[in-house]
């Protein structure tokens, strides 16, 4: 058989996670034994501030995780997500450590995950491993500082635009977004008749429409001149540091 096509099957067997895709043959070879993957549903908790941090999650296919940091008058704010260019749980820190954030699953469906304790020891014998992972603890770092920013100086229409965007990306679904008026309320730290009033003059303006429980999407370029740059800087950062590896409208066919 032709390596390159050998190549191509080693990768489609893995989980669809193009972090985990990223990896050469050997790496992945080193993970693939203790990786599963379990479907996982829209809410469900991977993580509450405080808990030891032993298993790491990689979304796959249109699955998504969000980091929700609680605050003192109740509420949960958003803070970034994570797609099947990613994971969550034990990246920065290595694992073993107490969460900081509430993470918990946005877009439910399937994750792979593996235990921090074999991921660890496989990073500990393969360089270029560690390497790739140490990239995308940079990758994140910079998603989590540029939400920051945004958060500080766009305005909520612009911030709006822009996550429905981002969602759109990672779950590769170009018409709809399976969220409702409180969830857009609680990512944007506001209230959900803010929220509301929101997504009503978008309507009004032809660029989105409502179902019950989702977004329809109507004029993606009216969302793309109302929203922020913020994302088109994460992922022009992810092409710097991990090419290849946030999904782009180009590299659609291929993320599936």
């Amino acid at each position: 058989m032709d390596a390159r096509i050998a190549s191509t099957i080693e990768v489609d067997s893995r989980p669809t996670n193009n972090l985990l895709r990223r990896l050469s043959p050997t790496d992945y070879a080193l993970l693939g034994p203790h990786v599963s993957v379990e479907d996982c549903a829209a809410s469900e908790l991977l993580y509450n501030p405080g808990d030891d941090v032993q298993v790491v999650h990689f979304p796959c296919g249109p699955s998504l995780a969000t980091f929700l940091v609680p605050n003192e008058d109740g509420r949960d704010v958003e803070t970034i997500l994570v797609g099947r260019e990613g994971a969550v749980g034990g990246i920065v820190s290595e694992g073993f450590l107490p969460a900081y954030t509430r993470i918990c699953v946005k877009f439910g469906g399937p994750f792979a995950r593996i235990h921090v304790g074999k991921l660890e020891a496989a990073k500990a014998r393969s360089p270029t491993l560690r390497n790739i992972f140490a990239r995308y603890a940079d990758c994140m770092l910079a998603q989590i500082f540029q939400s920051t920013a945004c958060n500080a100086i766009h305005s909520i229409e612009q911030r709006t635009a822009k996550w429905i965007l981002a969602a759109m990306e990672r779950t590769g679904d170009e018409r709809s977004v399976p969220l409702t008026h409180e969830q857009l309320a609680t990512l944007l730290g506001v209230g959900r008749s803010y929220a509301s009033r929101v997504l009503q003059s978008f309507k009004a303006e032809g660029v989105l429409d409502t179902r019950r429980g989702s977004i329809l999407v109507r004029s993606r370029d009216g969302l793309r001149l109302r929203a922020c740059l913020c994302n088109d800087a994460v992922k022009s950062h992810f092409e710097e540091v991990l090419r290849g590896v946030y999904p782009t409208e180009e590299r659609e066919g291929q993320a599936q």
